[in-house]
């Protein structure tokens, strides 16, 4: 990564509590690159920022390679240049990932599983509460312990994983406070991967609720 600050006095003029960070991992499936930016106008931020740079800089092969990415431009069917990469790439890949977005949370309000509208990202926030495993006699949400949601949040994830193909992130393993969410990362997979997923979802639904009805 690497921090700059703009070569007038005032820079972009966000002042001392705003830093913007962006790398390429994300937009442009290049997280191997390692490549990114910090731009603050926070003199005591800046200073640690680039001291540490000094540790990390990105190689010259790769500064060049992210430059001619950035810098070249599309070939279309018709065989028309005049559009920048980077520019029709995003647009194109922008409607990808939200049709893929609006594909899942279709299927998780079909099925009635509640989870946390996505307006960017890659990923969408379920709640899974309802499939968790019973607490102990006795126990309550606001006294179960840590560990006792920790357990029983695992055996939901490997459920999910063994027995019906699923792999989502678990809520806990990110420093959620409760039990039962899980994260969809709705792009790391193919198409037909993904259409497969959703119906392993429909199906963990299904027969989870009927299983739970006995």
């Amino acid at each position: 990564s690497s921090s700059d600050t703009s070569a007038t006095q005032k820079g972009l003029g966000l002042g001392p509590y705003v830093h913007l960070v962006y790398a390429l991992s994300k937009d442009f499936a290049l997280s191997g690159l390692r490549v990114g930016v910090a731009y603050t106008e926070n003199e005591e931020i800046l200073m640690p920022l680039q001291k540490l740079n000094d540790l990390c800089q990105i190689s010259s092969q790769t500064q060049l390679l992210v430059e001619r990415m950035m810098c070249a431009y599309a070939i279309k069917d018709d065989g028309d240049k005049s559009e920048k990469f980077t520019d029709v790439y995003l647009e194109a890949n922008q409607e990808n990932v939200r049709e893929r977005c609006d594909a899942l949370q279709s299927c998780l309000d079909d099925v009635g599983i509640p989870y946390l509208p996505a307006d960017s990202g890659l990923f969408v926030w379920m709640d899974f509460r309802e499939f968790l495993p019973v607490m102990s006699d006795g126990t309550t949400e606001a006294t179960e312990s840590v560990e006792s949601r920790e357990q029983r949040e695992r055996k939901l994830y490997l459920s999910l994983m063994k027995e019906f193909g699923l792999l989502f992130t678990p809520g806990m393993s990110m420093r959620n406070e409760r039990a039962g969410f899980f994260r969809c990362v709705f792009t790391a997979a193919s198409e037909e991967e993904f259409e497969l997923g959703l119906v392993r979802l429909r199906k963990f639904v299904k027969e989870t609720r009927r299983s739970k009805s006995i």
